[in-house]
């Protein structure tokens, strides 16, 4: 028995395939859409997915302001943060926070499901957020994709 057939390949920067990909968000749920979209970024839909290493595609996400939030959400669900200072912890809404761009929306809702560290903040650089139908990335001629056919 040939032993040497039984190697993990693990990706590295040198061999990762990196894809760029355009998806819409229209009418689609932000988490659902989120959670796929995180999966992408990280590259866990590739047969070489390797943990440590940034193996996720360029993710391009156009109509941004047309995302649905299901029930009450976008008034009663609340995001926190804390700016590090006493009785520094300040609250906002979805609704609020898409007044401030469509775009804030979806990146925080997508950087709440990266790893917590230096490879999610890695991550969060290969994902383009655009509220309207047009970008700037044609040049590098992504494939559209559909974002209901993932699991």
């Amino acid at each position: 028995m040939d032993t040497l057939s039984y190697k993990t390949i693990s990706a590295n920067k040198a061999t990762v395939q990196k894809e760029w990909v355009v998806v819409d968000a229209t009418d689609q749920v932000l988490g659902r859409l989120s959670a796929k979209v995180a999966k992408l970024l990280r590259g866990k839909y590739k047969p070489s997915y390797t943990p440590h290493v940034d193996c996720g595609d360029n993710v391009i996400i156009i109509n941004a302001d047309k995302v649905v939030l299901t029930g009450k959400k976008w008034t009663d669900r609340v995001y926190l943060n804390f700016t590090g200072y006493p009785g520094g912890q300040r609250t906002i809404s979805p609704a609020d926070l898409a007044k401030k761009g469509e775009a804030k929306l979806v990146m925080r809702v997508v950087k709440g499901m990266l790893p917590k560290n230096k490879l999610g903040a890695q991550l969060l650089r290969n994902l383009y957020v655009y509220a309207g139908t047009e970008h700037p990335h044609a040049a590098q001629q992504p494939k559209t994709i559909d974002i209901n056919s993932l699991k």
